[in-house]
């Protein structure tokens, strides 16, 4: 066997040996019969040509004698009688071997171990002259000298002569311990073609080279080599070898397809390798599933199983752009299945996106593919050329093979801005086709029910359920079943799809709260069902959804907090669970809390829907704060990313802070049209209580805070009107009234008291602290103004004050900001003072006010006149102040 390691001129002795050297140069002429013991690379070659100087120099005949263990069985003779005639000192040095045990009876034997973390130091320094972290290159090397050497030095490319010149058994070996298959006994006995009794004589030639460690595991800085300087059609074909044998036996093959990555394999074998190692990846690194699956597709793996499998881990691991463009290209194949699958995959991306009217389209479009196809799988066509001239892209199949979509669901009328609910044929771009072609279809379908589909017949009904009722198509109230149609097995992430659309249509008829159990009861079903499945939506989001819009928020933070700790929707949908609990704890008042959440996903690149929800925790989170700058520099980014998405039912809480917002900068005349849009979309749904109510509550404080009591009046209607629907929407409306009367002037102090504590008690500590605080400073009866203040710094104490978690060095905001002088001004012209009769009570000029209100102004960033004053307003109810 070819030696592996070549001689590199270093005379660095082993350390094992340096006591050695110094008692022979003591006594040089002790007749020593030694053998020197180990792998290649550790040092044997420089202790031998150390000796022989020392030996030479002092005029001692000595016979040295170096790779002892490619002697052949003749000079093996001539050697022993060699060293039984021979009287001076012997030394020979040898890689362990089968043969080793006569080389051993020729004298003492030394074994030259790994060098220790210490010594590989050590080692280091002397080689570069710089101090190397002596653990890490030890845990690399093993401590095995030669790898240490060319580590440091930058020399693993001296390995490639080497390689090339071993064993090809041992290379093959070699190849295959650093694709991972050294513990696989079957494996590497049908790659070297020997037995198992035969396996051995191999495993002791790697043991040899020195590359591995003392289980028999190639090391890290040798798994480099072999991988990077291995010969590379050998190691290509070692590499398809064992493919080929694991895909025959049906075991995994993901270790070794990721080996074949970078070697440049292709080919039918390769696609099909890459395709199984994926979809091995794609549970736990979906980013990883995504490289095999092109992988797969470059080597020539062009089905529909494939596609989906690379849209679903782009998907998984944020690559939306990905997922959308395979899904879109799908749309236009022959394959009725693949098509569905083409429709799933860009209605779910489109869902992130902002485009639920879409989703909407393309998961009926879907669903109708999967009647057609159930359809013509019973009754073939009778036409010659196997197509229907009813295909799933005309509307007149989807009335007929679409029963779901018809009873259950109407369109909304054609001039509905947010497009209509048929499915017409067409490409995920949203691109028509003529719909009165025939679709391209075979006479004979796939069955439906492919593993490889996102949704699937059973489910694809079920969300664009969701989606029609999400843009306010409307629905006739019948409820969607939660048992599968035929031939569709009744999986769990069948029957939580369908709760779900349950859920969701339950939430726009009476008083919708009976939603409630049916969605958390969906989620809870999903979760251990598809931890890393892409979804439009998961159950988990519209149940918190749903209960914020109810007041259930305790239900909405624990439904989220098990859909994170499960993995629901993988990557794609944490960033979602997570900005809802933000907005969970935000509603409640707990901001520094909402604060954690909003920045556990700040700097990660955020779809249109995420963008919307965490754009708008901003910016409620500066308004709460009464952070008049930070609300104007969340402004901007807030309203962009609403004009990115389209109104729908879910993203009503969004558009409420944005319009308390745009009221307090001046800017609520650039949402009037999304309200109005909004509106129109909950009176084609009859103004469920659900979701109307949050939305008429936010524009009540738009309208406090532009002082249009025409407004304020009517939404307190509005809430008036749904308050026999429970609780919260009662305590909501007896704060509204409240709120119209402390701006009138005239209030009992005990309602504003018990209305405040009730939101508090509905854990809207913040609305509850702001009500009680406004009042105090409003009203004129000293003993009721102590008491609301009392109150108000009760609720808030509980609050996580979001300016204490946040501090700006050396910046002072608020009140913090003011003089003393300055906020008894502002005090005296917030409760309604003329400059000129504050000046009088302060004994100063009303022109020296004017200019204490300019200064403050100033320092508060306000706009105008007007923003300043509804900002003192809130800042000085806030319970800090005394």
């Amino acid at each position: 066997m070819n030696a592996l390691l070549a001689k590199t001129g270093n005379d660095a002795v082993h350390p094992a040996a340096r006591r050695l050297l110094e008692e022979l140069a003591d006594t040089p002429a002790v007749p020593v019969r030694l053998v020197v013991v180990a792998p290649g690379g550790y040092g044997k070659t420089a202790l031998l040509d150390a000796l022989d100087r020392s030996y030479r120099e002092a005029g001692v005949e000595a016979t040295v004698i170096d790779d002892a263990d490619q002697l052949d069985d003749e000079d093996l003779t001539r050697l022993t009688m060699l060293a039984a005639a021979k009287e001076g000192p012997l030394v020979v040095a040898h890689r362990p071997n089968p043969r080793a045990q006569a080389l051993r009876a020729l004298g003492e034997t030394l074994l030259l171990p790994p060098l220790t973390v210490d010594e590989v130091g050590k080692l280091a320094k002397q080689l570069t002259g710089r101090t190397a972290d002596a653990s890490v290159l030890h845990a690399s090397t093993g401590g095995v000298p030669r790898l240490v050497e060319r580590v440091v030095t930058a020399r693993l490319a001296d390995f490639r002569a080497e390689l090339a010149a071993l064993d090809d058994d041992v290379l093959r070996y070699l190849i295959a311990a650093e694709a991972g298959a050294a513990r696989n006994l079957d494996l590497l006995c049908s790659l070297l073609e020997r037995t198992p009794d035969e396996l051995p004589e191999v495993v002791d030639g790697a043991r040899a080279t020195g590359l591995l460690d003392a289980e028999d595991v190639l090391l890290p800085a040798a798994a480099e080599a072999v991988r990077a300087y291995g010969p590379p059609a050998r190691r290509l074909a070692v590499l398809q070898q064992l493919v080929e044998a694991q895909l025959t036996r049906g075991l995994p093959v993901l270790d070794l397809a990721t080996s074949l990555l970078d070697a440049g394999s292709s080919g039918a074998s390769a696609a099909t390798a890459f395709a199984t190692a994926a979809n091995e990846a794609l549970p736990t690194d979906p980013k990883h599933a995504a490289r095999l699956f092109e992988a797969a597709a470059e080597a020539g793996a062009r089905d529909a199983a494939t596609t989906t499998g690379w849209a679903r881990a782009a998907a998984l691991s944020g690559d939306l752009d990905t997922a959308l463009r395979l899904g879109d290209g799908m749309l236009s194949g022959e394959d009725p299945e693949a098509r569905a699958a083409g429709a799933e995959i860009a209605a779910t991306v489109l869902a992130h996106r902002g485009e639920l009217a879409r989703t909407a389209e393309l998961y009926r479009w879907a669903a109708a593919t999967d009647n057609w196809s159930r359809q013509h799988t019973a009754t073939p066509a009778s036409n010659s050329g196997g197509h229907d001239s009813t295909g799933p892209g005309n509307e007149s199949l989807a009335a007929a093979t679409n029963p779901q979509a018809t009873d259950h669901l109407t369109p909304a009328d054609s001039t509905n801005s947010q497009g209509s609910a048929l499915p017409h044929q067409a490409n995920a771009a949203g691109v028509p086709t003529d719909p009165s072609s025939p679709p391209p279809f075979p006479t004979s379908p796939q069955p439906n029910g492919e593993s490889y589909r996102w949704v699937g017949p059973g489910a694809v009904d079920a969300f664009a359920t969701i989606a029609l009722v999400g843009t306010g198509q409307a629905t006739d109230g019948q409820t969607v079943s939660n048992v599968p149609m035929p031939g569709v097995a009744p999986t769990l992430f069948t029957g939580a799809a369908a709760r779900t659309a349950s859920g969701i249509v339950e939430s726009v008829f009476g008083c919708g709260t009976e939603a409630l159990p049916t969605l958390v009861g969906a989620a809870a079903m999903l979760e251990p069902a598809v931890g890393g499945a892409p979804l439009p939506d998961s159950p988990a989001a519209l149940a918190a959804l749903a209960g914020l819009h109810a007041g259930e928020l305790a239900l909405a933070e624990s439904v989220l907090e098990r859909a994170l700790a499960s993995s629901v929707g993988g990557d794609l949908l944490a960033t979602r669970h997570r900005l809802l609990l933000g907005w969970v704890a935000m509603t409640g008042g707990h901001l520094a809390a909402a604060t954690e959440h909003r920045d556990a996903v700040a700097g990660t690149k955020l779809e249109a829907r995420d963008e919307l929800f965490f754009a708008t925790l901003e910016l409620g989170l500066a308004r709460r704060a009464s952070d008049l700058v930070g609300l104007q520099q969340s402004w901007e980014r807030a309203y962009q990313a609403s004009m990115r998405q389209q109104v729908d039912l879910f993203t009503l809480l969004p558009l409420g802070e944005l319009a308390i917002a745009a009221a307090r900068t001046g800017a609520h005349a650039k949402l009037s049209r999304r309200l109005e849009r909004a509106h129109a979309m909950l009176d084609r749904l009859g103004n469920p209580p659900l979701w109307t109510v949050s939305l008429c509550w936010h524009e009540l404080h738009a309208a406090i805070t532009t002082e249009d009591r025409a407004t304020a009046e009517r939404q307190l209607a509005a809430l008036n009107h749904f308050a026999d629907c429970g609780r919260y929407p009662a305590a909501l409306a007896r704060a509204a009234g409240c709120w119209l009367a402390v701006l009138s002037g005239t209030f009992d102090p005990g309602e504003i008291s018990a209305a405040a504590a009730e939101l508090h008690e509905l854990d809207l500590r913040w609305d509850a602290a702001r009500l009680a605080g406004q009042a105090a400073i409003r009203t004129s009866d000293r003993k009721a103004m102590v008491q609301l203040l009392e109150a108000a710094r009760q609720f808030q104490g509980t609050t996580g004050r979001l300016e204490s978690t946040t501090p700006t060095p050396g910046a002072a905001t608020g009140l913090s900001a003011l003089s003393e002088r300055e906020l008894e001004v502002a005090r005296l012209v917030v409760d309604g003072l003329t400059y000129k009769q504050a000046g009088s009570k302060l004994f100063i000029s009303g022109k020296t006010v004017e200019h204490h209100m300019a200064r403050i102004r100033g320092k508060l960033g306000a706009a105008d006149r007007r923003e300043l004053l509804a900002t003192l307003r809130e800042l000085l109810a806030k319970p800090t102040v005394h």
